[in-house]
């Protein structure tokens, strides 16, 4: 008679092979989605600079212009002056160790800046804002 089903060898080493996958599989996944909540940040920063450059050419001044809107995953912050201007991207819940800036300044132009990151995703960098773990900083 030939016998149906599986024995216990073929079982454990399949399920062997399932946590061998899952474990390479599942920390470029958590990546994969933290990089899409970065999208925050940038976007957010992008359009209020565009909304202060809106304004200075309304008032000739950034003081008293908007400030880019929160979202869930960052919380958005502008030092104002006459002439210069920083916005801060500050991250909550999954994002809470990353911040980000965007500051123009009249000698140096529009400067990004990465001034925190998860731990194993770099440095800080003082140019360029670091999304994706393992990012040079160009």
């Amino acid at each position: 008679m030939a016998s149906k089903g599986f024995t216990l060898i073929e079982l454990m080493i399949t399920v062997a092979i399932i946590a061998i996958l899952s474990a390479i599989a599942y920390p470029s996944y958590t990546d994969y989605v933290l990089r899409g909540y970065l999208v925050d940040a940038t976007n957010g920063m992008a359009a209020g600079q565009a909304q202060l450059e809106q304004f200075y050419q309304d008032n000739r001044k950034y003081t008293g212009g908007p400030c880019a809107g929160n979202t869930n995953n960052f919380t958005f912050t502008c030092a104002l002056s006459d002439q210069e201007y920083a916005i801060t991207a500050t991250g909550s819940g999954p994002v809470s160790a990353f911040s980000y800036t965007y500051t123009y300044t009249v000698a140096a132009g529009l400067v990004k800046a990465t001034t925190a990151l998860k731990t194993g995703w770099g440095s800080a960098c003082a140019v360029a804002w670091i999304v994706k773990k393992g990012q040079s900083c160009a």
